[in-house]
């Protein structure tokens, strides 16, 4: 009997998730060095000297489980975030979150909403628990459209996920929008908010959503330290919700889910000032690459992340390729559904200087497309 027909038949058309290409692979590959990546949204900085030297000492104690609890963690990001350590759930990367969401709340026959394109994992999720997925097209301006995911609300529905800022696109929903999509939302659906760019937003009109969890909202915020704190490779992320909702979370998660290094990166993080200092670079990037963008006619999405979602007009795929041989890693839009466009991670000034020179060199050389 072969595997096939042993597996879970839901997981059947299940497609693995498809990562950012790492550059040692590429250097491996083709035989170049110097490779750079702007693929995959990481922060460019690397982690705060703060977190380095509480990861050293950690190393010291690989011998003892971490704290299951991560008791020390909570407490700091409650009091950053004035919330109770109660209203606190960590996971390994936000990847697992939504999986333990998944566990805690899909039955069989249940349905997410979520955005097309949007995170995949979203939809991964919901397929191993044998629910189904509604994906909404996003708008034409590749934001979420959020009256006809309320209006895509069933008897059957259990989670709405929205990103936000959406990735890949790297729109946004405002606080006017999300007020009035949530008057839609009944109670028994889980609104899933997930806020992995949080940190980076610089929009007045983005929403904040803690108020949704201290009215007692069937609300789950999702934020990481991936990103803004450059702690992508130690898989750390965390759900607010009301204290009812992190129970059942917390039943589903493995004892020991986050491990001791990632604890204390993360909390030495929180006491250092590298937010301050990643946010700063990534302003003076997005400034660079959106003027240079602009130079070479294309059109781009208004960045509140820290990268820019950008319609190459030309073939992405072939793009992808041209730009790695070069050593210039980036992330082309075909996976999302939209062959013309890239996400193009904001690096540091050489190196966006370089993915700029990079770029208009093949882009020179590509014909162009219809988008």
């Amino acid at each position: 009997m072969n595997a096939k027909s042993l597996a879970r038949q839901n997981l059947l058309n299940l497609v693995p998730y498809e990562p950012g290409k790492p550059f040692e692979e590429v250097e491996r590959e083709l035989g170049i060095t110097d490779v750079i990546k702007m693929a995959s949204n990481e922060n460019p900085l690397g982690p705060a000297p703060e977190a380095i030297e509480a990861m050293q000492r950690a190393i010291l104690e690989t011998n003892i489980y971490p704290d299951g609890d991560c008791y020390y963690l909570k407490q700091k990001l409650a009091a950053h975030l004035g919330v109770e350590r109660n209203n606190i759930a960590v996971s390994n990367g936000s990847n697992e979150m939504i999986k333990l969401i998944s566990k805690s709340y899909l039955n069989p026959g249940e349905n997410i909403i979520m955005a097309n394109p949007s995170f995949s994992e979203y939809k991964a999720a919901a397929i191993i628990s044998g629910a189904e997925v509604i994906e909404v097209p996003v708008t034409k301006d590749l934001r979420h459209d959020l009256d006809t995911m309320a209006a895509s609300i069933n008897e059957r529905t259990k989670i709405i996920y929205v990103c936000n800022p959406n990735n890949p696109t790297g729109t946004m929903v405002t606080r006017d929008e999300l007020d009035c999509f949530m008057q839609k939302v009944p109670e028994s659906v889980i609104v899933i908010m997930d806020e992995a760019y949080y940190e980076y937003v610089t929009n007045k009109d983005y929403p904040e959503t803690l108020p949704y969890v201290q009215e007692g909202r069937n609300v789950i915020i999702m934020r990481t330290f991936s990103k803004v704190y450059s702690l992508a490779a130690l898989r750390i992320g965390y759900a607010i919700a009301k204290p009812e909702l992190i129970d059942f979370i917390n039943r589903v998660r493995e004892p020991f889910n986050v491990n001791r290094i990632a604890q204390a990166a993360a909390i030495a993080s929180l006491e250092s000032n590298h937010a301050a200092k990643s946010k700063q670079v990534n302003e003076a990037g997005i400034i660079y690459l959106t003027e240079k963008l602009g130079e070479l006619g294309l059109n781009f999405i208004p960045p509140q992340t820290n990268f820019i979602y950008v319609d190459t007009k030309v073939n992405a795929r072939a793009l992808f390729q041209e730009l790695m041989k070069k050593g210039v890693i980036i992330r082309p839009g075909d996976i999302f559904g939209m062959p013309t466009y890239v996400r193009i991670t904001i690096g540091t000034e050489s190196q966006n200087t370089r993915l700029v020179q990079t770029l208009k060199d093949c882009l020179e050389q590509l014909p162009s497309v219809e988008s």
